[in-house]
């Protein structure tokens, strides 16, 4: 009885010291914990969201591996190259499942990942670069996708196996077989020839060392590998990454940049400030407040946006003509549009040819610039002269027979007379003549203030006066 006794107080100091506590931990630990990202659509800025956030969750949660759930027929370059890049420098072994299909993009982040386990049925490869058409975009963009498939592949590092009894090192993963996947000149003897670009079935990525297994199922993975005690943590997008993935779509984007243009064209046409400028505030914010979550634009970008748009305005308003800084405001505004779009990893990256992936964002900034302004000016035509809006332009004429003139013709009895320059001309500005001042234009460029002008024309309710 004492015994017994003993024993119980033993055991209930033991769990007031907190020496027993420990022990359900002790039972778990050899649990896996396995952290798993769905990529099941084309590889674009939400993809590349998801991925940050699932690495940032997996880090915290002490992970064992971290596996893709990949099935896509590809996407952008620069966002799977900068998954590519997570994954590299992932210090959690990283594992792809190809459920199906792992093409073009999708192919580059399979190569990137510690272990391939596909589908039956399944294929990786295809990875040539093509355009929004669907054609084979130019060399210089088949040259950059074959460096970094090559690049990923060597990154992968090498095997030593036995080779007629002696030790040899071999790649893991054949740095030509992952350019073959690009460029359809690339031979891999008993493999493909030179005339088509390389896709792998489940059984030859076995078989050429792109692949490690053929599984059904994550679970049926996790059973081939010998893990039996795991759990997965799943990464949930949230609404708001949801919202955030489909603002950030290259289509999405081009519509929102329409917005913008045509916005401020419109305010530009009517008095005041009005619908059309809440219109073009609205796009400008949706436009970048996703890309800023993102990471993908900074505060430079907005800064830079932000000039480029008051360079124009001053332009317009402010400055005769269009001159340098009006095309200054549309070269900022293009760059601020084009930097928004792309990771800022680009510029502390030395790979060759990695300026390509400014291209693609360049040419839809352009293309939704281009089109919103044709777009704006044509709209603007019919809504100006439709009578279901009577109020957006003045329909009543003011003729000449009832005493509307549309310049002022005593400017015709100004040439020939000596005046001088009320301010600097540049060649616009006022002069003083017969002591009425007038709007004029320098014949001889720059007219410094308080010089004697001659008026040698009047055009179109314009004076133009040169110096004496």
């Amino acid at each position: 009885m004492k015994r017994l006794s003993f024993l119980c107080v033993f055991m209930i100091s033991l769990l007031a010291n907190g020496a027993l506590t420990s022990m359900p931990d002790s039972l778990e630990i050899n649990r896996q914990i396995v952290y798993k990202i769905n990529i099941k659509e084309d590889i674009m800025p939400a993809a590349w969201r998801q991925v940050q956030k699932g690495f940032a969750e997996a880090n915290k949660q002490n992970t064992n591996i971290v596996l893709f759930h990949l099935n896509t027929y590809g996407g952008m370059v620069n966002m799977a190259d900068s998954i590519r890049t997570k994954i590299l420098n992932s210090r959690i072994p990283v594992w792809v499942f190809i459920d199906n299909q792992a093409a073009s993009a999708g192919a580059l982040i399979s190569i990137a990942c510690d272990s391939i386990y596909i589908r039956p049925g399944g294929s990786i490869g295809a990875a040539t670069v093509v355009n929004q058409t669907g054609e084979v975009a130019p060399d210089k963009y088949q040259s950059f996708m074959r460096g970094i498939m090559r690049a990923t592949a060597e990154a992968k590092g090498k095997d030593t196996v036995m080779v007629d009894g002696k030790p040899t090192l071999k790649w893991r993963r054949d740095p030509r077989i992952a350019e073959a996947m690009v460029d359809p000149t690339v031979v891999v003897d008993g493999l493909v020839d030179d005339t088509k670009v390389l896709t792998f079935t489940a059984d030859e990525a076995m078989e050429w060392g792109y692949c490690e297994g053929k599984c059904e199922s994550v679970a049926q993975l996790l059973e081939m590998v010998g893990i039996k005690d795991y759990v997965i943590v799943e990464y949930k997008p949230t609404p708001m990454d949801k919202m955030i993935g489909f603002l950030t779509h290259p289509v999405v984007s081009g519509i929102l940049i329409m917005m913008i243009i045509g916005g401020i064209y419109f305010e530009l046409q009517t008095p005041g400030v009005g619908f059309p400028l809440v219109v073009a505030l609205l796009g400008a914010i949706l436009f970048f407040a996703p890309h800023y979550l993102e990471g993908l634009a900074e505060h430079y970008e907005l800064i830079i946006f932000i000039i480029g748009i008051v360079l124009i305005i001053i332009e317009i308003f402010a400055i005769p003509g269009f001159g340098i800084v009006g095309i200054s405001g549309i070269v900022l505004v293009v760059l601020g549009l084009t930097l928004g779009m792309i990771d800022n990893n680009i510029f502390r990256d030395v790979r060759p040819f990695a300026w390509v992936e400014l291209l693609k964002p360049l040419v839809v900034v352009s293309v939704a610039l281009f089109s919103g302004l044709i777009l704006s000016i044509a709209l603007s035509r019919k809504l100006l002269t439709s009578p279901t809006f009577p109020g957006l332009s003045l329909s009543a004429k003011l003729s000449e027979d009832e005493g509307y003139i549309g310049i002022d013709r005593r400017q015709k009895e100004m040439i020939g007379k000596i005046g001088r320059a009320l301010t600097v001309l540049r060649p616009s500005g006022k002069v003083v003549i017969d002591d009425e001042i007038f709007d004029a234009v320098s014949e001889d460029g720059f007219i410094g203030k308080g010089e004697e002008v001659k008026v040698i024309k009047d055009e179109a309710g314009q004076i133009y006066v040169m110096r004496i």
